[in-house]
């Protein structure tokens, strides 16, 4: 039930299940520290969750932070496959820990997941890296907590939830906003009927105008026409120049299972020029999934009871049924991607003009009975009829900070599946990917959510996957 999950995402236990006999304790050894044993205040080592950290961009730096400020977790490995990154994600956990921090860089990921110390791994590289890296870690027994979109095709998403289930570890996608309280309390109002029958979501799908039109991608002008690609709702490759490979950076790493392309600074520099630079290019990330779109699916087909499902049609604007692409659920429920929230007043009139409609990470839904949104970044919830929020139990409309880390944590400990596990990841990912393909085609679609293949349409079938550059391989 909606209520036990989002109750799993913030709760946090304050113990860890004992799994030494009591002859591991009897065998302690007399000269043990106090620290170790946890008298200053300090988690037993014992009883610590051992990390690695795989990729230390800026989403990077800031999960580090995280996991180096829990006395739970000990990070014992970093890796990136640019040394100075790599060199500053080890300083920063010597700041921390100390001269006896015990943690050892990498530059290859396959080194640091073949140690047998190390109980889970945090991913946070780049799309197209995202499957393959988590498949391997789970292959040699680390749970995993993976950045979104978990998958850069839908058939590499099946394939992570079939190796995750496979090999019984614990995988969490990186969806905070599941784990955000009170967006978890909108989810449980609208999933349990309070707007009555939900007719109408609206979330936010972002052109790459606004993307490459940045001051970084100028000197690339000619090529990178903004006025001519600007428009474009789907990720494209660019013929960009190649440049020199700046030194300490492992450039064939780098691209790894994707199609080659050569060093050029918009995919990657130091120090780097935002969370998710490469996004932009077909072939390393996924545009507004990698964005934002990701955050909003979860949120909206979990408070539709979609979660672990998705559509079953996309309607292409060019039918004239409805100004922007559509994705109808089996119940009737539309879901109508907006390039800004003033679309929702003007153009579909689904709320008031009156309506504060901001922010992202989530959408607005339209019910029988009313409207409430489930964004964050824009300040407190919204929705109407008056009285909607003394309904709803709510005693604030502002957002609180998530806990999703709290959540992995507690389900490696308990071994119960966390807030945002494999399936959960996936099918919030495929709706992007799907939507992608719907308007690359530039028509509507038919999807079985369950056999997850697009109905009597071969050439929209062959765009749910992609290969891999050799040796790489699922």
């Amino acid at each position: 039930m909606p209520k036990e999950n989002c109750k799993r995402a913030i709760d946090h236990i304050t113990r860890r299940r004992f799994v030494a006999g009591a002859a591991g304790a009897l065998a302690l050894p007399v000269f043990a520290p106090a620290s170790a044993l946890g008298a200053d205040g300090k988690t037993p080592a014992s009883d610590r969750i051992t990390v690695g950290l795989i990729g230390k961009g800026v989403m990077g730096a800031g999960h580090l932070n995280r996991l180096v400020g829990d006395k739970g977790i000990r990070v014992l490995g970093v890796c990136d496959v640019d040394r100075l990154r790599c060199e500053q994600a080890l300083q920063r956990v010597k700041d921390v820990y100390g001269a006896d921090h015990g943690c050892t860089m990498y530059n290859d990921y396959r080194e640091l997941i073949a140690r047998k110390d190390i109980d889970a791994v945090v991913i946070v590289t780049p799309d197209h890296w995202h499957t393959l890296q988590t498949i391997d870690a789970v292959k040699a027994g680390k749970d995993v907590y993976c950045e979104k979109p978990i998958s850069i095709t839908v058939r590499q998403g099946r394939e992570l939830v079939k190796a995750v289930r496979r090999y019984g570890r614990i995988f969490q996608t990186g969806t905070q906003y599941r784990s955000i309280p009170r967006i978890c309390r909108v989810v449980e109002f609208v999933r349990g009927g309070g707007l009555g029958k939900v007719k109408q979501v609206f979330t936010l799908w972002t052109s790459l105008g606004g993307f490459i039109g940045a001051g970084r991608f100028k000197p690339y002008a000619e090529v990178m026409n903004v006025a001519r690609y600007g428009k474009s709702y789907v990720p494209l490759n660019f013929a960009l120049p190649a440049e020199p490979v700046p030194e300490g950076l492992d450039w064939d790493l780098w691209v790894g299972p994707a199609p080659w392309h050569s060093y050029n600074r918009l995919y990657h520099t130091n120090p780097t020029p935002g969370v998710v630079p490469w996004s932009f290019c077909e072939d390393f990330g996924s545009a507004s999934v990698t964005w934002h779109h990701s955050h909003s699916a979860d949120v909206i087909q979990y408070a539709l009871g979609m979660e672990e499902s998705g559509p079953v049609e996309f309607i292409h604007p060019s039918t004239g049924e409805f100004p922007t692409l559509t994705c109808k659920y089996a119940n009737g429920t539309l879901l109508h991607l907006v390039d800004h929230w003033g679309m929702v007043k003007d153009v579909y009139k689904a709320v008031p003009k009156t309506a504060r409609l901001a922010g992202n990470f989530g959408g607005v839904f339209v019910g029988e009975k009313g409207w409430i949104t489930s964004m964050t970044t824009g300040g407190d919830i919204e929705g109407e009829p008056a009285g909607i929020f003394e309904q709803m139990k709510l005693k604030t409309q502002h957002i609180n900070p998530s806990n999703h880390h709290a959540n992995w944590f507690e389900c490696i400990r308990s071994r119960q599946k966390p807030s945002c596990s494999e399936e959960i990841g996936h099918r919030g990912a495929s709706l992007g990917h799907l939507t992608i393909i719907a308007y690359k085609l530039g028509r509507s679609l038919k999807w079985d959510p369950i056999k997850e293949e697009f109905l009597n349409d071969a050439a929209a079938n062959r765009l749910r996957s992609r290969g891999m550059r050799a040796p790489w391989r699922i």
